[in-house]
């Protein structure tokens, strides 16, 4: 009963998510699973607030680095990388595509997945139309590096940030070890898309007056700082969140923006769902669920190891989402940092695969069904089965190769 009743408050919350009816925000359903929960006792008051404890530090991250992104957006970052990439590929949807792939991965690795979907597409979608070329692989690349691309930075996605303390590495040790699974994964994206697409990336070259657009120097200086600032801050013991933090405010300061406006756009009612369902992952770890994921999970971070347990990810971010399988499967991770890493591959990865698997999936199909260009289910399943299991091949074997070299 208590694994029946866990699970599908899980899947409401989820659900509820998914489908946000008339607007509402996340909060509205898991809050009240969470106290739910709590109440009927499938997670003691104690354990509840140490997992609130526990994911507060991180949750602060995520609020510094949304505003930061709005900020970086409102001072023309996202644009300025739009007019470049328009005027570097010269007409050339091939080309196009290449460069939106190095934007796209850079900003996803820079300033997390959210940026890359909720800022980075729009500007991809206007940049194809200048142009005049399908827009279509170029923002199916910014759905699929929004995930994949996450791997390099603890800050890329909140899915680092939940492993970073788990794995007990330092920022810069965490992004040596993800570098090279990193490039990987991203070059067979791109063999991948270019080869799926090719039929849209084949169209002619169209010649388009691109007007030159002025570097927003102050925003870029900021950005490159905060992000030294992450490698800086750990072996001084502060936290990223407070990096991000200082960034968001000199944007803000510089730009004039009136606190409600920076309070909004922190989303604080998106923080308050990632801690809820916390809690409630909490539940369902402790469940009947939960112990059967601890049995098939292995404990040895072997190259078979690394595969099971990126795999083990993947397929339960794409029942669960990639959150609460990230959640759920760290403690088991916790005794190795190479299983930690290949939780990462799997629940970072994965999320190709099915709308379902992450929020930053379902955010970017719904900008798409704004846009009025909504994907196509069928053709969006057999990308991800194509992208997702040579994804996963690689980035596990890259990953081996790094811990070998590190000696871990």
């Amino acid at each position: 009963m208590i694994t029946i009743v866990s699970l599908l408050l899980l899947v409401g919350v989820l659900g509820f998510a998914v489908a946000r009816p008339r607007g509402l925000p996340e909060a509205v359903a898991a809050v009240p699973a969470a106290v739910i929960v709590v109440v009927f006792g499938l997670v003691s008051w104690r354990d509840a607030g140490d997992e609130l404890v526990e994911l507060g530090p991180t949750v602060g991250f995520l609020a510094a680095v949304l505003l930061l992104s709005y900020l970086a957006d409102e001072a023309g970052v996202f644009k300025f990388a739009g007019a470049v990439a328009a005027r570097w590929s010269r007409g050339s949807p091939q080309r196009l595509l290449g460069i939106v792939f190095v934007i796209a991965s850079v900003v996803t690795a820079a300033l997390s997945l959210d940026a890359t979907v909720v800022l980075l597409t729009p500007v991809v979608f206007a940049t194809a139309s200048t142009l005049g070329v399908r827009p279509k692989p170029h923002v199916y690349a910014c759905n699929h590096l929004a995930n994949s691309a996450s791997l390099l930075l603890p800050v890329s996605n909140l899915t680092n940030l939940l492993a970073l303390s788990a794995a007990g590495l330092s920022f810069v040790s965490f992004a040596g070890l993800m570098a090279l699974p990193w490039l990987a994964v991203i070059g067979v994206e791109y063999l991948i898309l270019r080869r799926f697409f090719a039929q849209d990336l084949g169209t002619p070259e169209h010649s388009a007056q691109v007007e030159p657009e002025r570097a927003p120097k102050f925003a870029l200086v900021v950005l490159g700082l905060t992000l030294a600032g992450f490698a800086v801050a750990g072996p001084v013991g502060v936290h990223p969140a407070w990096v991000a933090l200082v960034g968001a405010i000199a944007l803000g300061v510089r730009m004039k923006k009136p606190v409600t406006t920076l309070v909004r756009k922190a989303n604080l009612g998106f923080c308050l769902f990632v801690l809820a369902l916390g809690v409630v992952v909490l539940a369902v770890s402790r469940s009947g669920f939960g112990t059967l994921v601890d049995r098939v999970a292995p404990q040895h971070a072997d190259l078979l190891g690394l595969l099971a347990m990126a795999g083990l990810a993947a397929v339960l971010a794409n029942v669960l989402n990639n959150l609460p399988a990230t959640l759920m499967l760290l403690p088991l991770a916790a005794h190795s940092p190479g299983l930690v890493l290949a939780v990462l591959l799997g629940a970072n990865i994965g999320p190709n695969l099915t709308y379902v698997g992450s929020l930053a999936t379902l955010l970017w199909r719904r900008i798409l069904h704004g846009r009025g260009q909504p994907p196509v289910t069928g053709e969006f399943l057999r990308l991800g089965a194509l992208t997702v299991p040579a994804c996963l091949i690689v980035g596990v074997a890259s990953l081996w190769v790094s811990l070998r070299v590190s000696g871990l």
